[in-house]
């Protein structure tokens, strides 16, 4: 048994390192994907007039970055360059607007966004959390419970929703 072990760890730790190189590698190409869209879209936009679908990806990877600012213009745009932007798609950008808001810690815009994308597409569950979410930083407990329950009736399998309003209950209960 002692002369394997040397060949055990030895193999673990190979095993150890191709695991590793293999995530970094993931990690890489996916890197260099968003890098390569992050400029192909910004130099299509600077030069001419885009798409809505357009100016969202470029302003959700604004946000991925953490570039609020410029991210909240881009996502203005896309809703402004197509009036008949389908509801469900007027939501998803409503949404990252919201996101964008909350990040920098404007919660009164941000639960307006949430709000608008919910009067858009009203089952729409990832709304619903980041309400919630918002409602929770704000101290507004009844209303985020509230409205996690109401992303529960959409998706009663929702873990974030669960969790919250049991995590929520119980501090109500324990104060």
């Amino acid at each position: 048994m002692n002369e394997n072990l040397p060949v055990i760890y030895i193999s673990a730790l190979l095993a150890i390192l191709i695991f590793s190189l293999i995530y970094i590698l993931r990690e890489v190409i996916k890197t260099r994907k968003q890098e390569s869209t992050f400029s192909r879209l910004q130099n299509k936009l600077k030069q001419e007039k885009g798409t809505a679908e357009e100016y969202y990806e470029l302003g959700s990877l604004y946000l991925d970055k953490k570039l609020f600012v410029q991210s909240l213009s881009l996502l203005n745009k896309a809703l402004k360059v197509d009036k008949k932007l389908p509801e469900a798609n007027q939501a998803l950008i409503h949404n990252a607007m919201g996101y964008a808001y909350f990040a920098q810690e404007q919660y009164d815009i941000a639960i307006r966004q949430y709000k608008e994308a919910l009067k858009l597409y009203p089952e729409y569950v990832i709304a619903l959390n980041n309400l919630g979410n918002v409602y929770e930083k704000k101290q507004m407990i009844v209303k985020a419970v509230e409205t996690y329950k109401q992303a529960l009736e959409y998706d009663p399998e929702n873990n974030t929703a669960q969790m919250r309003v049991k995590s929520l209950e119980k501090s109500v209960v324990e104060s």
